[in-house]
């Protein structure tokens, strides 16, 4: 069965260091992606600094229905601390290797606290872009406990949805 939280990465890249694991402080769940690219690794980063100009998701949702650039965007690759990658503020990079970014604070209202690191390594004469997104877990309090707390409600229960 495919796991939603690993598609389709291998068990070594969920097990390798990603920078955007020390921008989350508390509990966090963590998401991978993985796909091989027929492109060599620094023309897959440049792709990536495309973040700077539009999504490059669901145009109709998340880039209000204008289509992301089909072309590169001249000084898009021009990286700096503090740009923003759409929703997202980058935190830091290695040239040809890895951006990571941390969510900005009026999409954490939305999303809750997320980092996010994009990878690109060298698979043959292809690239392989992994990503990894970690969200930071909302406190495990359902509604029971949340009642039990106020006097109100039944006992305390684990809350089901909080897995760990």
């Amino acid at each position: 069965m495919l796991d939603a939280r690993h598609w389709p990465s291998t068990a070594e890249e969920r097990a390798a260091d990603y920078p955007c694991a020390k921008y989350l402080t508390g509990s966090y769940r963590s998401y991978f992606r993985a796909v091989d690219v027929a492109a060599p690794p620094p023309v897959v980063f440049r792709w990536l600094c495309q973040l700077k100009v539009a999504p490059y998701s669901y145009d109709w949702l998340d880039n209000r229905g204008r289509r992301s650039p089909r072309h590169l965007t001249p000084g898009a690759e021009n990286l700096a601390v503090g740009q923003h990658l759409q929703i997202f503020e980058l935190v830091e990079f290695e040239p040809d290797v890895q951006l990571t970014g941390v969510i900005l604070p009026r999409a954490q209202r939305l999303f809750g606290p997320v980092a996010i690191t994009y990878r690109v390594n060298p698979h043959g004469a292809r690239a392989r872009r992994r990503q990894r997104r970690g969200r930071e877990r909302p406190p495990a309090v359902s509604l029971r406990r949340a009642g039990r707390a106020t006097g109100v409600g039944a006992e305390a229960a684990p809350d089901p949805r909080i897995h760990a």
